[in-house]
């Protein structure tokens, strides 16, 4: 038929990172990610300090769990752009852009980076939970000669982020001047690698996708440049902190099957005029009728935090939405979140969440939370 065969879904065992001996080494405390076993954070620190670090200096993150989508063949770059919903011919190669695969009712299957090398080749980075139907959606549409591969076990994935990550980066002669979502190809004492200015902390920073054998490497590298700026690494625990004070979706929480990019106000990652993709007239019909609740940020006016899953009420008590992410935020010290609620729940609105039994009050605002201390887009 053409097709390059996919290679193996990985459903059905818990998957570890290449790195998972240096985090049992640093003590780290592990959880499970979309069937992955990943610290989430480190003996001697916890999420406080991690997140602190980022904001303040410089965190390494391990993120292999992440999927690796490589995608070849003939107008590979055009396929994709019938599939997903940015508009690829927005970009060139070099370039990464962030886009959604949705279902046909709109739903979000998943989000994530694509990477186009050139017209006939891309790589795209889904969530590890969802990186096998990501891949099976597009096995079965893709045309005789293009190839759908995964390469999930094949790349690591570490991030370095926060305002020393350009000193990290420089003292191993690592490239961190191109612009912000391009990559280039990189190498560091003959070890290939791709350097890739973004992230998902809302600091400057890169994420490096090295060959799975060049990891440890890699690690222990990056983790030497970085010593005389207290380089910190960090756990999942302070990535979700860290993305919450910015106000980023994280699929399964702000982006699910029942939560489309409409809804949490990504529309600016569709390619409206596009002629197709994925969940175009579904998408189109949401936006047109403006009645679905959307994705709002909220404050705490006292103590309380809130957490995933807590009810939204509004001042007479009657049910307006559901919080699909709440944490203490590290830097401003006090509870923050985001919500899914009636479109007519508007900023500088107050609402009350149920916290342990009490009906707490809190803030609408519009995120981020907070000023990030570096510039990520410079």
């Amino acid at each position: 038929m053409g097709r390059a065969p996919v290679r193996g879904r990985y459903i059905g065992r818990m998957h570890t990172s290449p790195l998972d001996d240096r985090h049992r080494e640093l003590g780290a405390k592990f959880s499970e990610f979309g069937g992955w076993q990943m610290p989430l954070e480190y003996q001697g620190a916890g999420v406080l300090a991690e997140h602190r670090s980022v904001r303040s200096s410089v965190g390494l993150f391990d993120v292999s769990h992440l999927g690796k989508v490589a995608i070849t063949g003939p107008g590979a770059a055009e396929f994709l752009n019938r599939c997903f919903t940015n508009d690829l011919t927005k970009i060139g190669p070099g370039q990464a852009q962030y886009t959604f695969c949705c279902d046909e009712s709109g739903g979000t299957i998943d989000d994530m980076l694509v990477y186009v090398r050139s017209a006939d080749d891309v790589l795209a980075m889904p969530n590890a939970a969802n990186s096998a139907e990501v891949i099976a959606r597009l096995d079965a549409a893709a045309p005789d000669g293009i190839n759908i591969i995964d390469l999930h076990h094949e790349y690591a994935v570490l991030a370095v982020q926060g305002p020393a990550s350009d000193d990290v980066m420089t003292q191993l002669g690592l490239p961190i001047e191109h612009p912000y979502m391009t990559f280039v190809e990189a190498s560091l004492d003959e070890r290939s690698m791709i350097v890739c200015r973004s992230g998902y902390t809302g600091e400057r920073g890169c994420e490096l996708l090295v060959n799975t054998g060049d990891a440890h490497y890699m690690w222990d590298r990056l983790m030497e440049a970085g010593a005389a700026h207290g380089i910190q690494p960090c756990g999942l625990g302070a990535r979700d902190t860290l993305r919450t004070e910015m106000g980023l979706s994280l699929h399964g929480h702000e982006l699910s099957t029942e939560i489309t990019p409409v809804m949490a106000r990504s529309g600016w990652a569709i390619g409206w005029n596009k002629e197709e993709f994925w969940g175009k007239k579904a998408l189109e019909a949401q936006r047109e009728a403006k009645n679905c609740r959307l994705i709002r940020g909220i404050r705490a006016a006292g103590r309380a935090i809130p957490r995933a899953g807590m009810t939204v009420r509004d001042g007479d008590g009657a049910d307006v939405g559901v919080v699909t992410s709440g944490t203490f935020s590290p830097s401003l010290e006090y509870g923050i979140g985001l919500v899914l609620v009636d479109r007519d729940i508007t900023y500088d609105d107050q609402v009350q969440i149920d916290v342990r039994r009490r009906q707490e009050t809190f803030d609408v605002v519009k995120p981020p939370f907070v000023t990030p201390v570096s510039n990520p887009t410079a």
